[in-house]
């Protein structure tokens, strides 16, 4: 499942190339062809990100005029040349030159503003967002028998991150996945939220997610670049049974919130 990252990337990329034009709207699929019909000859006022949740805000004088896309697992949303067509595309927005093909989404709904608002509501803080406020996560995790590695998967407490993140910010740290929110320090659950804030927007630089320190990587440990599909350089993630960076420890794998979960026994010692 996309990271909230990528999310970001999607909606900035709509808005830098799709607002202020007259957009051709279809569905080739077929499922969301009534709403697209609604959409189509429109304009996108405005694209935005809020932890995974997508919101495409057209100016259509409808009371449903708001997009609102899940990826979910499988889906995509690609930017890819008008003439380019295949697949089973539920959602086509075209400017002339470029589309935005979007395949596979768990869902691709038509709402209102206060249905958009409701999912906002219950969406938690995301990390990659100018208006987050850590303080409203704070007393939820001190009070929180969770495990911090549960937790940060929590999509009403930490918006936008995902099995990446929580990984590697945890390994970065030295925090073990298994530490109950209520036994984290003040200093821990700040160090967590800069750590996130910090590694969400390089990934919205560069469209992947790097989490290695200078000193890590492969050029400066003379080691071979990481063979991934997520690309990026990272310490857990997708490493078990290989040698720990810092320590040489085997990395440990282990199902968390039906996750696979990363971590290095030895760094992240309970």
């Amino acid at each position: 499942m996309p990271e909230g990252h990528v999310i970001h990337r999607l909606a900035a990329e709509l808005n830098s190339d799709f607002t202020g034009q007259d957009l051709t709207v279809t569905s080739p699929q077929g499922r969301f062809a009534a709403e697209a019909a609604l959409l189509d000859g429109h304009r996108i006022a405005h694209a935005e990100a809020v932890g995974k949740h997508l919101f495409v805000d057209f100016d259509i004088d409808h009371p449903e005029h708001i997009v609102y896309i899940h990826l979910g697992l499988i889906g995509s949303l690609r930017f890819e040349p008008s003439e380019d067509v295949w697949g089973q595309i539920r959602l086509r927005i075209d400017n002339g030159a470029t589309a935005a093909n979007l395949r596979g989404p768990q869902w691709c709904r038509l709402v209102t503003d206060a249905e958009r608002d409701a999912v906002v509501a219950k969406a938690g803080e995301d990390p990659i967002r100018a208006d987050a406020d850590p303080e409203q996560l704070r007393p939820r995790i001190a009070r929180s028998r969770r495990s911090i590695g549960s937790l940060l998967m929590d999509q009403k407490l930490y918006a936008g991150v995902g099995n990446i993140y929580r990984a590697e910010t945890l390994f970065r740290l030295g925090i073990s996945p298994f530490r109950p929110g209520n036994q984290l320090t003040d200093a821990e659950f700040d160090s967590i939220w800069a750590d996130l804030v910090g590694l969400m927007a390089i990934g919205v630089e560069r469209g992947r997610i790097d989490t290695v320190r200078d000193e890590h990587t492969p050029e400066a440990m003379g080691r071979a670049p990481r063979k991934d599909d997520h690309g990026g350089e990272v310490y857990v993630y997708r490493r078990a049974g290989q040698p720990c960076y810092l320590c040489g420890t085997p990395i440990t794998e282990q199902v968390m919130e039906g996750r696979n979960l990363f971590w290095c026994p030895t760094c992240q010692a309970d």
